[in-house]
């Protein structure tokens, strides 16, 4: 596996990422604990070093799935996770489930999930902890120092964004350097390519992108006709309508076409497109299947000519994804 480091912050990771968020939380009920350990630990074994979860991922229990499993390969592991929303119990607090998401990210609370997420994870330093979203009661410059103050004890390694908007990142960056923004990006997601990836390049600040196989639907493995299971969270995405499916198909046919030149999979040439990209670009697409897992991870091994990207690209332009990516209510969470 080759390794990538965030923006100027000196973090070095895999060039891919594992995100453990659907092993516990969204994407259907919860996958078997040992399962998932076992998984974990194969990922290490394969040469991938980062780690994303949050305490949000269940709640709690992701995070402690984390821990458990990498516990015994701590010194060879990053793991990041997050802090920002209200957590209250038998409350969805993302608001996937339509409530409106409850927000918190006063200095006070940040310290209270950093305490929290050490003991859950069993680590004694964070070693990139984001800003889930971005909390318009708090200014960020407030966030910023009470991150810089865990740095400073020791606590936390790196300080991380997640969706938040340019000036945003530039006000924190001010008071305590951003190791990396986390952000949704993919081929069927480009929106950071305007403003955000210029910003971040400027700065220095790496990023991670999450949601990398356009949640699974980018793989060719979801059509107009899957079914998803109650619990899932794609059940609620405009871009996940059967109809929005069938028209969004164009772009799996894309990466199809491609994989068949370089006998690769669409999810492999999806990612290797995101890692052609930007150097300090880290994709974290998640899994909980081992051959998923080892799919992904051949994707670091597929070189994408200028040629290629250029073909891609001007096939892509083509194309009109269909479908908001979240609802209007989560929407408004992201770019402030």
């Amino acid at each position: 596996m080759q390794k990538r480091k965030l923006g100027n912050s000196g973090l070095e990771v895999s060039a891919l990422g594992l995100g453990c968020m659907g092993m516990s939380f969204s994407y259907g009920p919860p996958k078997d604990k040992q399962e998932m350990i076992t998984l974990l630990r194969t990922a290490v074994e394969r040469g991938v070093t980062f780690f994303d979860t949050a305490e949000v991922y269940g709640p709690f229990t992701n995070e402690e799935l984390v821990g458990e499993a990498l516990a015994p390969v701590r010194n060879r592991v990053v793991i990041a996770t997050k802090f920002g929303f209200d957590i209250a119990p038998g409350k969805d607090p993302r608001g996937m489930k339509g409530a409106t998401p409850a927000l918190n990210s006063r200095p006070e609370h940040i310290r209270e999930v950093a305490e929290a997420s050490l003991k859950r994870l069993k680590i004694d330093a964070i070693d990139l902890f984001y800003q889930h979203r971005v909390d318009p009661d708090v200014p960020i410059e407030e966030v910023a120092g009470a991150v810089k103050q865990l740095i400073q004890e020791g606590k936390v390694r790196h300080f991380g964004l997640s969706e938040a908007g340019v000036q945003t990142i530039r006000r924190a960056h001010a008071v305590q350097p951003v190791a990396a923004l986390q952000n949704e990006y993919s081929l069927w997601w480009r929106r950071p390519e305007a403003e955000i990836l210029p910003t971040l390049e400027e700065l220095g600040i790496g990023l991670v992108a999450y949601s990398p196989l356009g949640k699974g639907f980018l793989t060719g493995k979801i059509d107009a006709s899957t079914t998803f299971d109650s619990t899932d969270f794609r059940t609620t995405l405009p871009r996940f309508t059967p109809e929005a499916r069938q028209a969004n198909q164009a772009l799996v046919d894309l990466l199809g076409e491609i994989a068949a030149q370089k006998k690769a999979t669409p999810a492999q040439i999806a990612l290797a497109w995101l890692l052609a990209q930007k150097p300090w670009i880290v994709p974290i697409p998640g899994t909980t299947k081992l051959e998923r897992l080892d799919e992904n991870d051949g994707a670091v091994d597929i070189s994408l000519s200028a040629d290629d990207l250029r073909q891609i690209d001007s096939a892509a332009a083509k194309i009109h994804v269909e479908g908001d990516r979240y609802p209007e209510m989560l929407e408004k969470l992201t770019n402030r």
